[in-house]
């Protein structure tokens, strides 16, 4: 039988918030730091996104969003694209087991079509096989880019006005957003950088209106559970207004 998710163990006043997404960054820089091939940064990386997976389920995150490869990320050298699917190969068919035992739910944002064959099977595969799975939801943002996902929402709405069957002026905000990839998820409460970067990267550009950002100076390989609560630790220092006042009291 599936395992239940593990109860948070953050007190209540700092209860997790429901949805954190990460943008996985500095694994070459790691490598390079240490007089290491970036391959060996990649590798220790997902040694990272396994400690984080398991962080997220025992500290009650319903939805952890990762930015695992970007659609701009097929311009770097053959030999390190090479690598990077290697991993995900290798991460897909070593980790889907324990993460599917452990209840976790895998579903991917991002470009499809142009994936290799092999990839876009085992993509399948990790969301077919843990589709049922009620614990902590992984998107992986894979092939991925915001702008682009956003063009594609313009598109499907430019059919529908196309087809008659939708008028320009009652396009709405919503509806964007319905056609978005992560239509049927909640927006980001928290977006995590590594590597003391502070900028997006066209990542969730529009579903990240109102997180509240953080970026952390430490590089991924190097992020754990430590890092992961003091990053939740500054989100609940913040205050959150969606755009509106908070009201105050007191003098």
């Amino acid at each position: 039988m599936p395992q239940k998710p593990l109860p948070s163990i953050l007190p209540a006043a700092s209860a997790a918030p429901r949805h954190v997404a990460i943008i996985m960054d500095g694994n070459g820089r790691w490598a390079e730091a240490r007089g290491l091939p970036r391959g060996e940064g990649h590798r220790r990386g997902v040694e990272a996104l396994r400690r984080t997976v398991g962080a997220a389920g025992e500290l009650g995150i319903a939805i952890l969003t990762i930015f695992s490869f970007s659609a701009e990320n097929w311009s770097r050298p053959q030999a390190e694209i090479r690598d990077l699917m290697g991993l995900l190969r290798l991460f897909i068919r070593n980790d889907l087991a324990d993460l599917h035992r452990n209840n976790v739910r895998v579903m991917v944002i991002g470009e499809r079509d142009d994936l290799a064959p092999d990839i876009r099977a085992l993509v399948e595969e990790a969301e077919e096989l843990t589709k049922g799975n009620t614990g902590l939801t992984v998107i992986v943002a894979f092939n991925y880019g915001s702008r682009q996902e956003i063009a594609r929402a313009a598109r499907a709405l430019a059919v529908e006005v196309h087809a008659g069957r939708l008028e320009p002026k009652a396009i709405t905000a919503d509806q964007l957003g319905a056609r978005l990839d992560t239509a049927a998820l909640p927006d980001p409460d928290l977006i995590i950088r590594t590597s003391g970067e502070q900028r997006l990267s066209n990542f969730l550009l529009w579903q990240g209106a109102y997180s509240e950002l953080v970026f952390v100076p430490i590089y991924w390989p190097d992020f754990d559970r430590a890092a992961l609560e003091a990053a939740i630790d500054e989100y609940h220092r913040r205050e959150r207004r969606f755009g509106g006042l908070v009201a105050h009291t007191g003098s």
